[in-house]
């Protein structure tokens, strides 16, 4: 076989898995900075912190900088500002996938991450003009990151050999959480010891600085790479020859029509419920109910992501492996991945809700609970590779669109629910949560498929008798 080392389909891995390192930074960022944005007066946080828990925070005085410009919005507002981003993510999830398989992933990804990061430094000004303006440029991120992981995903059905799927594509993706692990933290001590504004201008240089590197050193396919070597791109290609379509048109209706892809849309949505719900909200929990100062926030708050980063990267060595060395079917390799993936974190963070103060279990469980959510990009989360590897970057353009709408309600929701910031309001968040996660796991085991469907397959139309 084709050596891995230095090869051109690991260097494209490698730096997708910082495009998407940056993607999530630039993503999260916010939630830590907006903090810092807002007169303490204006969020109510304050008196309605539940009594339940006693306080604990070991207070490290520390010079703190308070220089940053401060903005009187309320919870309402704040929501708002969270959420814009995800309103303009949504819109470009399916053209981001047809334009990928038109006019090739590379330029699609890379600049949507460019103009990700010149937005993001455009935040600090942005909050200067107006709340408008600020949702306005979140919505812009929104609509640069949309096309991103489709994108990615189309490149990957010329890159990734069959049998390398799991590995490839798993490291590419596990960047978004080691993104997630390090800005959380790394923005609250640049909130502490610089300002806010730094969030946004350091993030966003490097971006830019990413940019460059991903233009100059990746290509859309193995035939158009100015450095692989002539094995590798043998390799590449006769490995995918039986599997890729050569229609110039979209089988559309096939493609609404596929249950094994609806099964990928509920399982997708399902995880992204509980994945979003926690993102936006699990520092919120800490605060208000844990009761824990910030700074051990911070890194408390990325500990879950960590262990989600691990689990990926190594749930696709071993899918990989199980498919390659121990000759199971793919079906069943991603069924088992994504029933574990999913009915896990069910487990853990309903139970999550009902051990009280302990807070060391409190994020032991919320830790174990994401992080068994990393197998899932091993079980369904590349399963549109397997259906339908031409296809495959508007089919995950398809289920990410409806995988988006629970970063758009979920938290809506649970802020509805959690007005008095009880535990029982909590337990009813991490209950929904966990429901929701079950019903997909159980739908896409029933309705999952691990073969090329006919449709995704070049000449389907010519047979079809």
């Amino acid at each position: 076989s084709v050596p891995t080392c230095c090869s051109a389909r690991y260097n494209l891995a490698l730096l997708a898995f910082f495009g998407f390192f940056l993607l999530y930074a630039l993503r999260v960022n916010l939630s830590v900075a907006l903090v810092d944005m807002v007169e303490r007066n204006t969020s109510l946080a304050k008196n309605t912190t539940s009594n339940v828990c006693p306080e604990h925070s070991s207070s490290i005085d520390v010079p703190r900088n308070t220089s940053g410009k401060k903005y009187p919005w309320d919870a309402d507002t704040q929501g708002w500002i969270l959420g814009s981003f995800f309103y303009g993510y949504i819109i470009t999830q399916i053209p981001g996938g047809y334009l990928a398989s038109k006019i090739g992933g590379k330029l699609l990804l890379g600049f949507g991450i460019f103009g990700t990061s010149v937005f993001t430094l455009l935040t600090p000004l942005a909050a200067n003009l107006g709340v408008g303006y600020l949702i306005a440029v979140r919505a812009l991120e929104g609509l640069g990151e949309g096309v991103t992981f489709p994108a990615m995903h189309s490149m990957w059905s010329s890159w990734a050999p069959p049998l390398e799927r799991s590995k490839l594509l798993s490291i590419s993706y596990a960047g978004a959480q080691l993104g997630t692990v390090v800005s959380l933290p790394l923005s609250g001590l640049i909130c502490y010891y610089m300002n806010w504004i730094y969030v946004f201008y350091i993030f966003g240089a490097l971006g830019v600085l990413w940019f460059f590197f991903w233009m100059w050193f990746v290509s859309d396919t193995p035939e158009s790479h100015w450095s692989i070597s002539r094995a590798e791109r043998e390799y590449i290609l006769s490995s995918l020859k039986d599997q890729l379509s050569t229609q110039k048109s979209v089988p559309w209706s096939q493609i609404l029509e596929s249950l094994p892809l609806w099964a990928i849309v509920v399982a997708h949505f399902s995880y992204n419920w509980t994945f979003y719900t926690l993102l936006t909200l699990l520092p919120t929990y800490m605060k208000e109910i844990l009761r824990f100062d910030a700074q051990e926030n911070g890194f408390l708050s990325a500990l879950p992501y960590f262990g989600c980063w691990l689990c990926i990267i190594l749930s696709g060595q071993i899918a990989d492996y199980l498919r390659e060395k121990q000759n199971l079917s793919t079906v069943f390799v991603r069924k088992s991945f994504t029933l574990i993936g999913m009915i896990g974190p069910a487990v853990f963070l309903v139970a999550a809700g009902f051990i009280g103060c302990n807070y060391e279990l409190a994020v032991a469980f919320v830790t174990v609970s994401t992080t068994l959510g990393g197998l899932c990009t091993s079980g369904y989360g590349i399963n549109h590779l397997d259906i339908a590897p031409s296809y495959a970057g508007i089919l995950l353009g398809i289920t990410n669109s409806f995988a988006t709408i629970p970063g758009m309600v979920g938290p809506v929701i649970a802020k509805n629910l959690t007005h008095n910031n009880t535990v029982g309001e909590w337990q009813t968040v991490f209950y929904i949560a966990a429901s929701i996660n079950l019903f997909g796991a159980i739908f896409f085991a029933l309705f999952g498929s691990g073969e090329v469907q006919d449709w995704a397959v070049s000449g389907y139309h010519l047979h079809r008798n």
